[in-house]
């Protein structure tokens, strides 16, 4: 009997339990509270902040304090450096006073080495002047460095970048397809760009944040023109990359012109990657050009010149601003050819062209992104002006803040290195002259011959 008593109590105490799993809310809620939002955030607020993950995520803007260097230089640091956590967070802590400056070139692809260049004059400036005084305060000045890779496809993921990193400005780009493309991100986020040497019309007439301190293709195209008629030439060949807007923008402006003033002009395009221009160099002679004009990044025109020599082209070789480079002046001296090309900027031995120099010797990293030179391009004196532009925007803004540089950015007047700076109502820089330059092929050396301006 007693056993009998002692199996019901077990009986009913596991019957008690099991309907107290099942059926006792107390019981459920209690298992649900585990998984509360509270507890999730809670939990969030406790983990060290993902770097890598911040590059990424547009909501998220914090202030980093980058680590400096002998040369003063901020720029991008790679992700294993990132994973290390090399970064010190500061949430927008008002003690210290920065002005992100974004800089947005190529460093790689086609145009990677007048990128570099470009990069090199705003790295030099920011050596020169690191804090800025805004209402009596002292504001660090911090570079972003980001490459867009030259190709528009490329373009959107820097700038993206650049944003995400809390610039209050954006520097860019050599090469006005990158600029085009990055133009729509910067818009949308409402920072303001300001372009060193990209000279097509629509940087600026498709956007309403991007300024630009250099004269434009319709004036480079249309002066090139000009010179090449002083030249007593009537039939001219050009040249472009097809789809490059840089390249097509200056051969049609020049093409308008130089058919406005009785010339003719037969014109190629070829395709990206090409490093044959044989057949083209060919044409030319066989049309008879007086000169060849081809607006193309310095990699293409290396090839050009290599043809040219090799069929004897006794015209003239006529470049714009991106033949300005000294890699051009090392494959043709000692050579029998005649290259001229338009710039923004003349060397004439000022403090800008000493100090320069005497800076790039003694940085081996930045006279390597030189090309080995310290010969100073007009790219170079370009990144200079657009970063002591910016720098002017902010003082006259009286702020550091994207929307305080934005606004003061159309009244802003700025005498620099290579000339007066200041801007009309779209943006462009009110500028009314170019400079013709001629390669040495003795010394290897650009020598100075006109200023050119539209007749």
């Amino acid at each position: 009997m007693k056993a009998k008593w002692i199996a019901l109590a077990l009986i009913l105490c596991l019957t008690a339990c099991g309907i107290s799993d099942r059926e006792n809310p107390a019981i459920s809620e209690t298992s649900e509270t585990i998984e509360t939002p509270e507890i999730s955030e809670a939990s969030e607020s406790t983990e060290i902040p993902d770097t890598s993950g911040t590059l990424e995520t547009p909501e998220i803007r914090y202030q980093f304090k980058e680590k400096s260097n002998a040369g003063g230089v901020y720029a991008k640091e790679e992700s294993a450096e990132l994973e290390n956590n090399n970064y010190n967070y500061n949430y927008n802590n008002d003690q210290d006073r920065i002005l992100k400056i974004g800089v947005f070139e190529p460093r790689s692809g086609d145009n990677g080495a007048g990128g570099k260049q470009e990069i090199l004059g705003i790295q030099y400036a920011h050596y020169i002047q690191p804090s800025l005084d805004i209402n009596g305060e002292t504001y660090d000045v911090h570079l972003e460095i980001a490459d867009n890779k030259t190709t528009p496809e490329n373009a959107p993921e820097a700038a993206e970048y650049l944003i995400n990193r809390g610039v209050a400005v954006i520097l860019g780009s050599y090469g006005s397809g990158a600029s085009i493309a990055g133009g729509e991100i910067f818009s949308q986020a409402g920072i303001p760009a300001i372009g060193a040497s990209c000279t097509n019309p629509k940087v600026t007439a498709d956007c309403d944040v991007y300024f630009r301190i250099c004269y434009q293709d319709a004036f480079q195209g249309a002066a090139l023109a000009d010179y090449a008629g002083t030249l007593g030439v009537y039939t001219a060949y050009t040249l472009a990359m097809d789809g490059n807007q840089y390249d097509q923008g200056v051969v049609d402006y020049f093409t308008r012109e130089f058919e406005a003033r009785g010339g003719r002009v037969i014109s190629d395009q070829f395709p990206e990657g090409c490093a044959d221009f044989d057949s083209y160099i060919r044409r030319a002679i066989e049309e008879e050009a007086g000169v060849i004009l081809a607006p193309v990044s310095v990699n293409y025109a290396r090839f050009i010149i290599k043809s040219a020599l090799f069929y004897n082209f006794q015209g003239v070789l006529l470049g714009a601003d991106t033949w300005d480079n000294h890699l051009i002046l090392q494959d043709v001296k000692g050579r029998d050819i005649r290259i001229d090309v338009s710039t923004f900027y003349r060397e004439s031995g000022s403090d800008f062209d000493k100090g320069i120099r005497e800076w790039l010797n003694a940085n081996p990293d930045m006279l390597y992104d030189n090309g080995g030179s310290d010969m100073v391009s007009s790219v170079t004196a370009m990144g200079y002006d657009a970063y002591f532009t910016a720098l002017a925007a902010a003082e006259k803004a009286g702020g550091a803040e994207p929307d305080q540089i934005l606004q003061a950015l159309p009244s802003v007047v700025y005498t620099g290195v290579s000339g007066a700076i200041a801007f009309d109502y779209k943006g462009d820089a009110l500028r009314d002259e170019i400079y013709i330059k001629s390669a040495n092929t003795q010394s290897g050396e650009w020598e100075f011959i006109t200023t050119q301006r539209l007749r």
